[in-house]
């Protein structure tokens, strides 16, 4: 089995593909992988020059360097090291080809064709020999690997990038049941701004004892209003925010337990779950055009 699938060669600063190596298998996820290059090449130059974005099964890797991006698809099973090496090899190989003004000058897609037989090559090499014929090379980036890791990048992240480069982040239409999820949430809201409200009114006039319940009310309200912005808006660190403010909304419900009964509890954590479900189902809309790869 190939562990390395996929080549492909982009410009840094706009993302304008140089070269890619022949596709000879046709999986579903290859296939979005290869997809997901197209969408990481329009965010180069505001990543890292060395990183990954991790699969199921395959992985992509990509390093940055000159202004020229390269990047590879491959099998996880294969050593993060190998995948760096190969990566290394085909900088080496095309930078003895072409000058960076060559480079800089290319006006449209796969001005570089040629090289295509060089990546075949130097996957081929890899493919059945398992790695370079160098191991002084390979522990050359086994080592640099370990002082600098490559960072892990997230396609949230690629996809913020993106959006943020073209002036907007276009999300999913909101659907019937968000609709539903936002106006109900409304309603949790509204309920826990009157009871905090009123509370505080009756703290206020009494004693202080029973602040942290007017808090809970409270800290319930503002976590709804936000569920409704993280829905309708999108947000980097989307999932771990969600998940936050699920929990808050949680922990204030059963503080707030001997205040409401057990099927008010229900109703509100159970609007609360279901709009961060929409919350991490709802997507950007795929704004990338096709750069045939």
């Amino acid at each position: 089995m190939s562990m390395i699938l996929f080549a492909f060669v982009v410009r840094v600063r706009d993302g304008l593909p140089l070269s890619a190596s022949t596709d000879f298998e046709h999986n579903k996820e290859l296939q979005e992988r290869k997809h997901e290059l197209r969408t990481i090449s329009k965010a180069m130059a505001r990543f890292p020059d060395r990183g990954t974005v991790k699969g199921q099964q395959l992985n992509i890797y990509f390093i940055s360097s000159e202004g020229v991006s390269y990047m590879t698809v491959c099998h996880c099973s294969l050593p993060i090291a190998k995948a760096f090496c190969f990566l290394e090899d085909l900088r080496w190989e095309f930078t003895a080809c072409f000058s960076s003004n060559v480079v800089s000058l290319a006006a449209r897609p796969y001005p570089f064709l040629e090289f295509d037989s060089t990546i075949q090559k130097l996957k081929q090499q890899y493919n059945q020999s398992g790695g370079p014929s160098l191991e002084v090379t390979l522990a050359e980036v086994q080592d640099d690997l370990k002082i600098h890791p490559p960072q892990v990048v997230t396609l949230e992240e690629v996809e913020l990038s993106n959006g943020i480069a073209n002036g907007h982040l276009e999300l999913e239409p909101v659907s019937a049941p968000g609709i539903l999820s936002l106006v109900l949430n409304i309603v949790c809201a509204s309920l826990n701004l009157i009871r905090g409200v009123h509370l505080f009114e009756n703290t206020f006039q009494d004693d202080y004892e029973s602040i942290w319940n007017v808090v809970a009310f409270l800290l319930a309200f503002i976590s709804c209003l936000c569920q409704c912005h993280l829905y309708v808006f999108h947000s980097s660190l989307k999932k771990l925010k969600a998940y936050a403010l699920l929990s808050v909304i949680v922990l204030c419900n059963f503080f707030l337990l001997g205040l409401r009964n057990v099927w008010q509890l229900i109703f509100h954590i159970s609007v609360a779950s279901l709009c961060t479900f929409l919350i991490l189902s709802r997507k950007l809309q795929d704004k990338i055009n096709d750069c045939g790869v």
